[in-house]
């Protein structure tokens, strides 16, 4: 699972992290940015993990190469 952290000052945010990166960040943003004010905010919660793309494309891709493959060898 990734999380995304918002800022609740002003518009940044994380990328897709896992909680515990994300809330380093955030954090860090906080200290930098906002020095004197408790982190706040929204923590948006997708079900990939973070690092995951576009994995169904890839399959749905693969898939097709090998159609293609198959067609061609029995031609």
């Amino acid at each position: 699972m990734a999380n995304r952290f918002w800022c609740g000052e002003c518009n940044y945010k994380t990328p897709w992290l896992d909680r515990s990166e994300g809330l380093r960040r955030q954090i860090e943003h906080y200290a930098h940015k906002h020095p004197g004010t408790s982190p706040a905010g929204q923590i948006e919660t997708r079900r990939r993990g973070p690092g995951t793309r576009h994995g169904r494309l890839l399959l749905v891709a693969g898939a097709l190469i090998l159609l293609t493959v198959v067609a061609a060898w029995r031609h």
